[in-house]
């Protein structure tokens, strides 16, 4: 059968599931995007033009696949991961003749992403991730991603707004964790937009956002023992009603006496009666070098 050449509208969505006998599994997250401007905007956030090279993990119905791939072109390289076999059938109809453009049947947390990339990409370029991804999956996968940041050049992904809330969250604001202070260290956060629900087939319960990543090739403070720093910030925000002297001082992850903890806090200013929520990457960065 010839490739729809419109995906992206609740009437196509709705033929392509009829005809395959299919409905949308909640446990795999899928939400179909049914709207092409919203469509448009999110390949744009990605930055990919003709000759690029894309990533994207849960192809679904192949509706972002597909505009990524004409995107890139005859030139460029999209490979797609998809855990739902039932989908697989619908992808071979939805991106025939689009050569530049493959489907990995599998779990991708179960990958190993710098062999897949190395298989799959001309690593010697820089290569776009794009995604609408379950929220179960966001940060096991965003940790994983940044491992491979000497490669990846940027990550677009479309998720529930208050995950790209707390992602993008500034020091003081009740979003603001240690997955915050993650993700900036090793990128650039941006919030760009938010999605409404009545865009997606069926309907989530929830608004969703465009959040874009941009890989840091150095961190956004200098450390010195980048898991003494991790350590730090997770034992601050480990007991978030706690001040600092008392989140370092009782996490047994961490191990610091109270007199290293109130040395350490002496020597970069830091009063021990903040909360770990309200302190910036720099300041956890003193902190681990005291």
């Amino acid at each position: 059968m010839s490739n729809p050449t419109n995906l992206s509208s609740p009437a196509a969505v709705n033929q392509i599931l009829h005809r395959f006998k299919l409905s949308p599994q909640k446990r795999f997250g899928q939400n179909f995007l049914v709207d092409a401007n919203i469509l448009g905007r999110i390949v744009d956030s990605g930055g990919v033009g003709p000759g690029d090279q894309a990533f994207e993990i849960g192809a679904g119905l192949g509706v972002l696949t597909k505009a990524l791939s004409e995107r890139v072109g005859e030139t460029g390289r999209v490979v797609t991961v998809e855990y739902d076999s039932r989908l697989l059938s619908v992808l071979e109809e939805t991106l025939a003749g689009l050569p530049q453009t493959s489907v990995i049947p599998a779990d991708v947390l179960s990958l190993d992403l710098a062999q897949t990339f190395r298989d799959n990409f001309d690593t010697d370029r820089p290569v776009s991730v794009i995604a609408n991804i379950p929220y179960q999956i966001t940060s096991p996968l965003i940790a994983a991603l940044m491992e491979q940041k000497k490669v990846v050049s940027r990550l677009v992904f479309l998720v529930q707004k208050e995950v790209a809330q707390r992602l993008a969250a500034p020091p003081g604001s009740p979003e603001y964790g240690a997955f915050s202070v993650f993700c900036q260290y090793h990128a650039t956060v941006e919030q760009l937009f938010t999605v409404p629900r009545t865009v997606f087939f069926p309907p989530p319960d929830v608004t969703s956002a465009v959040i874009r990543l941009t890989p840091r090739q150095k961190p956004a403070v200098d450390v010195a023992d980048e898991a003494a720093f991790f350590a730090v910030v997770k034992a601050a925000f480990g007991q978030r009603r706690k001040t600092i002297s008392n989140a370092l001082g009782n996490s047994p992850d961490l191990g610091w006496s109270k007199d290293r903890v109130a040395a350490a806090l002496f020597a970069t200013g830091i009063s021990p009666d903040r909360r770990g929520e309200t302190l910036s990457l720099a300041e956890f960065a003193a902190i681990a070098a005291g």
